[in-house]
């Protein structure tokens, strides 16, 4: 049987202007492989960053093209979680893990 590691359910925290803004309202973006749940993304945030996660929501950004130069380019989809944390909690995504 295969040991799986906590970080196999979250790549990376996903750093935009509109995630920044949700960092207000105690939420966190990360992104997460395509085999992801909410339970599983749920437990292994909990235990990394020892916070206490109160909900979860899931998005699938889908593959599409763009066209840059006239050329058209795939674009590959991915699957990112939305974490809300519990009031007073936050993860500070600067200092590395």
């Amino acid at each position: 049987m295969e040991k799986i590691h906590l970080y196999d359910k979250i790549l990376s925290p996903i750093v935009t202007e509109k995630s920044t803004n949700l960092s207000e309202q105690n939420k966190i973006v990360f992104k997460v492989p395509s085999s992801a749940n909410k339970n599983n993304v749920k437990k292994n945030i909990e235990k990394i960053f020892k916070v206490n996660v109160i909900k979860v929501n899931i998005i699938n950004k889908k593959n599409r093209t763009k066209i840059t130069r006239g050329r058209k380019i795939k674009v590959r989809g991915y699957k990112k979680a939305i974490i809300t944390l519990k009031k007073g909690q936050n993860i500070d995504l600067t200092t590395g893990i």
